[in-house]
């Protein structure tokens, strides 16, 4: 693997925040990597942990770029920084608490170089207990945007998944693992910022859809996926990224739909969230020694927050977007 080569075929960009001894793992299983013919750099974009271990890790890895963000400023706004810096022809997002392996990487790079109508291309993700992780996903819509919905429309869902050998095409992939060239990466303008955390790969899917390009996952390879390796820290910070993926959901409905759709979607998604988080945060209260059940209770007043700033502000975007007007 070439690391200082000019004419660089993939780059590697990947966003870190506090997941050091993850991202330790994950690039010791990219420096391990041997290829022929590929070129290679790797891009670590730190949003901004501010802890003294970034210096650490440019002399651990002299042969990756680090870039340190001006602040927190969301998965979105870390790839779209870390694809600024490359010079790969193709971008390769991938997560710091995953590990790969160079079959992994020589197959989604094969695919997508002789498939010129493949938007962007992903792979099985193998949990540390040995399950993986779901192939097939749907775009947010009246029939699959609450869970007893989609179970209800399950068979004609499916039906709507095209498969062939090794391959699945499901409506958007996670990204956690997403390839993408850069031709097409331009073409969608990126990562849309709009979203702080969450729901960013159903966009940039969607945005390839939009384009009649195809998202494919492979199904004969995989990488290992640590999930939630760093956002799943404590019960404040859970609470603050479970209510982000809330309002993610509501970003992504003011971004797709418009009209009697989108007015019916935001108020369902208002009224199903306040009515079960309130259950949740009444019974926390009683259970408050129970940490589970007690985050229930935080939930709610981030929630609660949440809805009285969009009333106030007029926007549904998290305070935290990079895009949000009001963002301090």
């Amino acid at each position: 693997m070439n690391l200082q080569n000019s004419n660089i075929d993939i780059s590697i960009v990947i966003v870190n925040y506090k997941s050091w001894n993850l991202l330790f793992s994950c690039l010791k299983s990219i420096q391990n990597i041997k290829l022929e013919h590929i070129t290679i750099e790797v891009i670590v974009v730190d949003n901004y942990s501010n802890d003294s271990k970034l210096n650490v890790f440019r002399n651990d890895f002299p042969n990756f770029s680090f870039i340190e963000n001006s602040g927190n400023n969301g998965f979105a706004n870390g790839c779209n920084l870390g694809a600024k810096n490359s010079s790969g022809d193709y971008l390769f997002f991938l997560n710091p608490d995953t590990i790969i392996s160079k079959e992994s990487i020589l197959e989604m790079y094969n695919y997508i170089r002789d498939n010129i109508n493949i938007g962007l291309v992903s792979c099985k993700q193998k949990n540390l207990d040995g399950s993986y992780e779901k192939n097939i996903r749907f775009f947010p819509k009246p029939d699959t945007l609450f869970g007893f919905l989609r179970a209800f429309n399950k068979y004609k869902l499916l039906k709507n998944i095209k498969q062939s050998k090794n391959v699945v095409y499901p409506e958007w992939v996670s990204g956690a693992v997403v390839l993408i060239s850069k031709i097409w990466f331009d073409k969608i303008s990126g990562w849309n910022e709009d979203y702080w955390m969450y729901f960013e790969d159903v966009d940039l899917s969607k945005k390839v859809s939009n384009l009649e390009g195809k998202v494919a996952l492979l199904t004969n390879t995989e990488i290992i996926h640590n999930h939630g390796g760093s956002s799943r820290i404590n019960i404040k910070t859970a609470s603050i990224t479970k209510t982000e993926v809330l309002i993610s959901k509501h970003v992504y409905i003011r971004n797709h739909f418009n009209g009697l759709k989108y007015f019916t979607l935001q108020f369902l998604i208002v009224l199903t969230s306040i009515i079960s988080r309130l259950i949740l945060a009444f019974i926390g209260l009683i259970l408050f020694f129970i940490p589970k059940l007690r985050l229930n209770l935080y939930l709610f007043v981030e929630l609660v927050k949440y809805y009285i700033l969009a009333l106030i502000k007029k926007s549904w975007l998290s305070s935290k977007s990079m895009n949000n007007p009001y963002k301090k």
